[in-house]
């Protein structure tokens, strides 16, 4: 049977030490913000995808420094963080997420959460907080 870790050479394979436990740490923040995002397109009726995830998380992060982007704007973040994303795929995605309401095209042809979705993030943010209180 075919095993993806087994080396077809006969060598074997190192593993790879970015994998290590303490490697993962970071992972586990962006996963659970992840969540939220993944919570938020459950909530709009859409599927989620990495680069919807990537686009609402430029969003977010530029909404929390009091920026505003652009397609550009939102392009040169991803490429900024080494997420190879074409330009129109950018743009197709946001076109996208205005139509199904979670995002609003500013005037100045920038790009920001909708108050519905910003709403529902807050909600989602209080929930377990809620749940603290209550244990």
């Amino acid at each position: 049977m075919y095993d993806q870790h087994r080396s077809t050479d006969g060598t074997s394979l190192q593993r790879d030490p970015s994998y290590s436990s303490g490697a993962m740490l970071g992972k586990t923040a962006e996963r659970s913000g992840n969540d939220r995002i993944r919570q938020l397109l459950k909530h709009f009726g859409l599927r989620t995808s990495l680069i919807r995830l990537k686009v609402i998380d430029a969003l977010l992060s530029a909404d929390e420094d009091h920026r505003r982007l652009g397609v550009r704007g939102v392009h040169g973040h991803l490429l900024e963080l080494g997420i190879p994303l074409s330009f129109l795929s950018v743009r197709e995605v946001l076109k996208r997420l205005c139509s199904e309401g979670v995002v609003v095209l500013n005037a100045d042809k920038s790009y920001s959460l909708h108050p519905d979705a910003s709403a529902t993030l807050a909600q989602q943010d209080a929930a377990p907080q809620a749940a603290d209180l209550d244990s």
